[in-house]
């Protein structure tokens, strides 16, 4: 397999040759938000200097410029997901806006005595959508418990997953341990007692190639901004069937056909769940974001994103009093831990005056964080811009920290 060309895509991204607190700038909080590749930049810079206008029903111009590039970037995402339609691709702000989309616009399909599954696992963003929604309608909330690996207590589906499960929500791949989830089993298994399937793909869209006909989900919902594109943009995939189901939750501008006095006729999907002016300009680097990871081998941006999380899992160990978190079977470029006698916040601050940006706390998932009681942890997350010379300075700075504690 090709070597993957880490450093020389390092150039593409304009911040990585910030300097941060006196130091070159090591980046690994890419779980919170990855950075943005020049042709991203620059297709937002297009948009806003050559044909800034609001989108559909143009009767000039640079709407219709306008329009063209935003459906175009639509179409682009439906094929990268490997969508039936492009019917099927509703922008929204991001993933917590398309799940609590999907769980506002369910609340008229659930009753009492219905369940809805989730996971401890979940970011809060696919966990408290689920609990409001229980508690707004009466049903149950159930919940997969975790082993201290990481790994999902899949024994426990027997008792939890059954005939009375309507919705099944499930992480793609964990924010806070990078554990990547049997995601298509769970979806077979879910569909085939009627539930319907709701997956969070926050966290695997910028690692690899996702279809979600083969996976068989009737919802999917990542962010723009975490796979190398803008802030403010993200996508809902959903069956159509599924997404003609749903109850807006949002009404006016491009969601409405006709408006009388007496009553209001909705648009077609996708509009009928895209109320108001959109986030054209975002929409559009979203599909730039696209067109650069088209670009990428990745196979060998996969194995060189896993060399780099063995690498530093294994030099992390050696130093005395980090305990690494996680230790799944299947696991991203994620790596989490703990360091004895510092919190979190702390060793993430001595990072950052070493020039290395972390994250550290919870990770929004508090009920994985107390199923592990830990009150959180520094978490290094990698992306296909990293390298080894990143591993050495995060290795570096952690023994510095753990000096200094």
């Amino acid at each position: 397999m090709t070597a993957f060309p880490a450093a020389e895509l390092r150039a593409r991204f304009p911040i990585l040759t910030r300097i941060v607190n006196g130091r070159p700038l090591v980046y690994l909080d890419n779980a919170a938000t990855t950075q943005k590749p020049d042709a991203v930049i620059a297709s937002l810079v297009a948009y806003y200097s050559e044909c800034n206008a609001n989108v559909h029903r143009a009767a000039h111009a640079l709407a219709d410029e306008a329009t063209q590039r935003f459906e175009a970037a639509r179409a682009n995402l439906a094929d990268w997901i490997n969508a039936a339609s492009v019917d099927e691709i509703v922008w929204t702000r991001g993933t917590t806006e398309s799940i609590n989309l999907i769980a506002n616009g369910l609340r008229d399909q659930l009753n009492p005595g219905d369940e809805i599954l989730t996971t401890v696992v979940e970011h809060h963003s696919n966990f408290v959508p689920w609990q409001m929604l229980a508690q707004q309608t009466g049903a149950t909330l159930r919940v997969l418990p975790v082993h201290a690996d990481g790994d999902l207590d899949l024994r426990s589906l027997d008792d939890l997953l059954t005939a009375r499960t309507r919705v099944f929500a499930c992480g793609h791949v964990s924010n806070a341990l990078g554990t990547v989830h049997p995601i298509a089993a769970l979806v077979a298994r879910a569909r085939s007692l009627g539930a319907i399937t709701v997956i969070d793909g926050a966290q695997a869209m910028p690692h690899q190639r996702v279809d979600v006909q083969a996976m068989g989900c009737d919802f999917y919902a990542f962010s723009g901004h975490k796979m190398f594109g803008p802030t403010g943009i993200g996508v809902l995939y959903g069956r159509r069937e599924r997404l003609e189901a749903l109850r807006p939750t949002q009404y006016g501008g491009e969601m409405i056909r006709r408006v009388t006095i007496a009553r209001t006729t909705l648009n077609d999907l996708p509009y009928r769940l895209e109320a108001g002016t959109p986030n054209i300009a975002a929409a559009i680097g979203l599909g730039a974001a696209v067109d650069f990871l088209r670009a990428l081998d990745l196979g060998a941006l996969a194995k060189h994103e896993q060399d780099l999380r063995l690498r530093a899992e294994a030099l992390l160990r050696q130093i005395d009093g980090v305990q690494v978190v996680g230790a799944a079977r299947h696991k991203t470029a994620v790596v989490s831990f703990t360091m004895t006698g510092g919190h979190p916040h702390d060793v993430a601050t001595l990072l950052d005056q070493q020039g290395v940006a972390v994250r550290a706390g919870h990770h929004c998932a508090m009920p994985l964080m107390e199923a592990l009681n830990l009150p959180g942890t520094v978490r290094a997350s990698f992306a296909l811009y990293n390298t080894d010379a990143d591993v050495d300075a995060l290795v570096a700075a952690v023994h510095k920290a753990r000096g200094m504690l």
